[in-house]
C-alpha cells in the first residue's frame, strides 16, 4: 500500500470512530491486519451498542460522516434487516457494529488476537 493510501484509510478509520462516537457507541475497538499475512482487509473497526436501535443508529451515523467528511460510501453493507450484527464494508476497512450479545457471542478481537489492537475510550 503506497504512502497516500495509508494516509487516506488511516483518515478513514478515524472518521468512522468519529461516528460511532457520535451516537454514544461502546467498547470501541480498532484491529491493525496490515501485518497478517492474506488478511481480507486492512482495518476492522469494531463495536457495539445496547439495543437494536442504537445499533442501526450507530451505522447511520457511520455512513453520515463518511459521507459528508470524505465523500465515502460502503461498497457493500448487511445486517440491516434485524441489526444484531451490521457490516459496512469500506474494502480497506470492515466496519462491524454489534448488538452487545452477538458480539460476545462471534469474539472477532479473540479471532484477530495475533493483530494489532487499539482500545478508543468511550
Amino acid at each position: 500500500m503506497n504512502k497516500q493510501t495509508k494516509k487516506y484509510t488511516k483518515q478513514l478509520v478515524d472518521t468512522i470512530i468519529s461516528g460511532m462516537q457520535e451516537v454514544k457507541a461502546h467498547n470501541i475497538v480498532c484491529v491493525d491486519l496490515q501485518e497478517i499475512p492474506n488478511s481480507i482487509t486492512d482495518y476492522f473497526v469494531i463495536c457495539h451498542g445496547e439495543s437494536n436501535t442504537q445499533v442501526d443508529s450507530i451505522a447511520k451515523s457511520i455512513e453520515k460522516e463518511t459521507s459528508e467528511q470524505l465523500k465515502e460510501k460502503p461498497f457493500h453493507k448487511e445486517g440491516s434487516d434485524n441489526s444484531l450484527w451490521i457490516l459496512l464494508d469500506y474494502i480497506n476497512v470492515m466496519v462491524h457494529v454489534f448488538y452487545k450479545e452477538t458480539r460476545e457471542h462471534y469474539d472477532i478481537e479473540g479471532l484477530w488476537a495475533d493483530a494489532k489492537l487499539t482500545t478508543i475510550e468511550d
